[in-house]
């Protein structure tokens, strides 16, 4: 951790900067990834740096698909090993769904890098992509799958995901459940289920409503599930970068 006090107003900020530096050091973060990071934190900002109730929303119904699927799995891409591993391997469990490291930028190496971190935190399945079953529909590295992971799952998981393999997904008639800080990406659009929201913060209140959830009637996820609607929460996301917001960078800057 860079020698920044827990007091400095971007501790938070420049801690999660350390945690995807320390995931290229290790080699489970692309150099690429750091650009992806940063243009994460901007969006950050613009909704005010806290879960908004439109994330909140989408986190609901997120719990609901999750549990109701037959076939769940969560797909792990080099930013989201880095900075929630632990998170990613206690949602796997909870919901009985294998991990799928799936990377664009093609690297044997950090696909192996990943896979090890995440066991060595504590996941007990992580499968890896093969040359055995596609995503039809892409030419990058991500269309590369596990066939008894992501290639015959009914819902994927997919925090930080990529636009095109989103649209992918769906084509294949698979649900998609996604983390975005930007509404307006083709990913967010795509998707089944958008939380507009911060990783970090996003995954650990995840958990605590499939837990929740865990312990209701099942017809409380089917309804939850039903009454849900992506472009209604991708809307209300706008509208707050539209309006604004205090965000902890406004409030720095008065």
């Amino acid at each position: 951790m860079t020698a920044v006090p827990e007091s400095h107003p971007r501790y938070a900020s420049l801690k999660l900067r350390d945690a995807i530096v320390a995931g290229v050091e290790q080699g489970v973060t692309s150099i690429h990834g750091l650009i992806a990071h940063g243009r994460g934190e901007a969006f950050d900002y613009l909704i005010g740096e806290t879960t908004q109730p439109f994330a909140s929303d989408a986190i609901h119904a997120a719990a609901a698909m999750l549990l109701l699927a037959k076939s769940p799995v969560i797909s792990v891409n080099g930013n989201a090993g880095a900075l929630v591993p632990n998170e990613l391997v206690a949602l796997g469990k909870l919901i009985g769904a294998p991990l799928e490291v799936n990377i664009f930028h093609t690297s044997s190496a950090r696909e192996h890098a990943i896979r090890h971190s995440l066991i060595a935190h504590g996941a007990e399945a992580v499968l890896e992509p093969t040359d055995e079953a596609e995503i039809p529909g892409l030419e990058s590295n991500r269309r590369f799958v596990h066939p008894r992971g992501i290639f015959r799952a009914d819902v994927v998981f997919v925090p930080l995901e990529d636009g095109d393999r989103c649209e992918a997904l769906r084509k294949m008639g698979k649900e998609v459940v996604t983390i975005d800080l930007n509404p307006m990406s083709r990913t967010a659009r795509a998707a089944s289920v958008t939380i507009v929201d911060n990783v970090v913060r996003a995954l650990p209140r995840l958990i605590e409503e499939v837990r929740a959830l865990q312990t209701s009637p099942v017809e409380d996820a089917t309804k939850l599930r039903a009454s849900y609607d992506n472009n209604t929460v991708l809307a209300a996301a706008v509208r707050r970068i539209r309006t604004g917001g205090t965000s902890s960078l406004e409030q720095e800057v008065r």
